[in-house]
């Protein structure tokens, strides 16, 4: 299956494993890619600067396929010198940057003087074509379904997908409530040139997270996460557990962060991610975890994927025009 993104990325399929905070090591980036994917590891999950570029080091000897490098600006609440980051990135000689959070503006000079294509991820068509004219290769949309930071216009990919595919020149990804292939056949459809899947990744072998944790997103549905942060404009999609109706509460009764940042906290959400215990702390997760029925390897994931979106492409849909065009002369 080829498409404008795995043209561009010079990736086997259009499927990329997006940056995850705490989740987007090496070894999942890695894996994803050598499943014919686009791995993504993350920048900000390294603590500094040079674990960043022995990650990258690291990451490139368990691959010799393309990998990206997710540099999300301005979400944590930390001091990070963002320049420290983006220097390491082009001299470790990374080619692909997901950019997300604020505009990646401020960076778009020296990774284009560097030849690094940069796919960002916004939450709408404005920004989307913003970006474009700021020159990345690649807006990877987020639906309201996603998890994480679906912005506040509450737009679902159903539309929001074909909006951007339409508006766009450059390559337009699918990001949000994607699980499976159909999700993929159903982007593609859309007009979009891949996929974009963090919950779905998430829940993988090779994801550095805790087994409870997965099979908690295994037995979730589609009605298992909340909203948080919107009465701070800064909405986050979670799963619903003790710590998510907390700050709900706190939101509530027009409480500021402070009132919950310990609730939220990286330390927190570190002990979740470790320990298994899914009310240590706030777990991103996405609407897609209703769809997600099984722990899988990333090889296999992808296979299957791309097997299923393949059979609903050439097969059912396929099936349906046939079957019209055999109706058709039958009452001719």
């Amino acid at each position: 299956m080829k498409t404008r993104l795995t043209e561009l990325l010079d990736i086997d399929t259009p499927i990329i494993c997006g940056g995850m905070m705490r989740v987007g090591t090496a070894d999942l980036a890695a894996a994803a890619s050598n499943a014919g994917a686009l791995g993504v590891m993350t920048a900000l999950t390294q603590p500094t600067p040079e674990g960043l570029e022995a990650e990258i080091a690291r990451c490139r000897s368990l691959t010799d396929k393309p990998f990206g490098v997710n540099l999300t600006v301005g979400v944590v609440s930390t001091e990070i010198n963002y320049d420290d980051y983006v220097d390491v990135i082009v001299r470790s000689g990374v080619k692909i940057v997901e950019t997300a959070g604020r505009s990646p503006e401020p960076f778009m000079d020296i990774f284009n003087a560097h030849g690094i294509k940069v796919i960002h991820k916004c939450v709408a068509v404005r920004h989307a074509l913003k970006a474009e004219r700021l020159g990345v290769a690649v807006v990877s949309i987020d639906g309201f379904e996603c998890a994480g930071h679906p912005g506040e216009e509450d737009i679902g990919g159903l539309v929001l997908f074909p909006a951007a595919a339409a508006a766009l020149k450059i390559p337009v990804v699918a990001s949000g409530g994607i699980a499976d292939g159909r999700g993929l056949a159903a982007a593609l459809a859309l007009g979009c040139e891949g996929i974009n899947m963090g919950s779905r990744f998430m829940v993988t072998q090779e994801a550095p997270i805790h087994e409870d944790i997965k099979r908690k997103i295994v037995e979730m549905n589609e009605t298992q996460t909340r909203l948080i942060f919107r009465s701070y404009r800064n909405t986050a999609r979670v799963y619903r557990n003790g710590v998510a109706d907390k700050v709900a509460e706190v939101e509530a009764a027009g409480g500021d962060f402070s009132q919950v940042h310990e609730l939220v906290s990286g330390k927190n959400q570190d002990k979740a991610w470790t320990t298994g215990d899914i009310e240590a702390g706030m777990v991103t997760v996405g609407m897609s975890g209703g769809l997600i029925n099984d722990i899988p390897s990333c090889a296999e994931l992808v296979r299957k994927i791309m097997a299923d979106a393949e059979q609903i492409v050439g097969e059912r849909l396929a099936g349906m025009l046939a079957g019209g065009e055999a109706a058709r002369a039958g009452a001719a």
